[in-house]
C-alpha cells in the first residue's frame, strides 16, 4: 500500500543553498534504497515536503524528522493513501520558492508566500502537485 504524507516544520536556522543540498543528498540515498519519492519546497525558513512510499517506509522517516533537531513546529498537513505516485521521478525533486512565479502562491494562499501552517493540507498538496506538474523541480534525483 503506498501513501502520500505532507509536512511542513520552521527551521531552528537560516536555510541555505548548502544545507538544502547536504539534506538532498542524504535524502535522495536513504530514499532509494527505502523505496521513497517526494518532493521538497523550501522558503527563508520554512519547508514543506511530500514524502510517498510504503506506509512503514514513510512513517519511519516522518519519525526522524519530527525528532530532527534542525526542525520546530513539524507540523503534518496531509496523510492519504494513494493509488499511484506523483513524484514517481525523483527520489526527492526540490523548489525553492523565491524562483517560482508569485501568482502560483497566490492561487492556493491569501499571500504571496509560502505559509502552509495558514492554508489547508489539500491546497498545499495541490500547490506541491502543480509545482511538480509545471516543471520548477531546480534538481531531480
Amino acid at each position: 500500500m503506498l501513501v502520500r504524507l505532507i509536512y511542513a516544520s520552521r527551521t531552528t536556522q537560516p536555510i541555505t543553498g548548502d544545507m538544502v543540498d547536504a539534506l538532498l543528498n542524504i535524502s535522495r540515498e536513504h530514499n532509494a534504497g527505502s523505496g521513497i519519492t517526494g518532493i521538497l519546497c523550501y522558503s527563508d525558513s520554512v519547508f514543506v515536503q511530500a514524502l510517498e512510499g510504503s506506509r512503514q517506509a514513510v512513517n519511519q522517516l516522518y519519525a526522524k524528522i519530527v525528532a530532527d533537531a534542525r526542525h520546530t513546529e513539524v507540523t503534518l498537513l496531509d496523510y492519504v493513501e494513494i493509488a499511484a505516485r506523483h513524484y514517481q521521478a525523483w527520489n526527492m525533486a526540490k523548489v525553492k520558492l523565491d524562483k517560482v512565479n508569485l501568482s502560483l502562491l497566490l492561487k492556493y494562499s491569501d499571500k504571496p508566500q509560502l505559509d502552509p501552517f495558514a492554508v489547508t493540507g489539500k491546497a498545499t498538496a495541490a500547490l506541491l502537485e502543480e509545482l511538480a506538474t509545471t516543471a520548477v523541480c531546480t534538481s531531480r534525483g
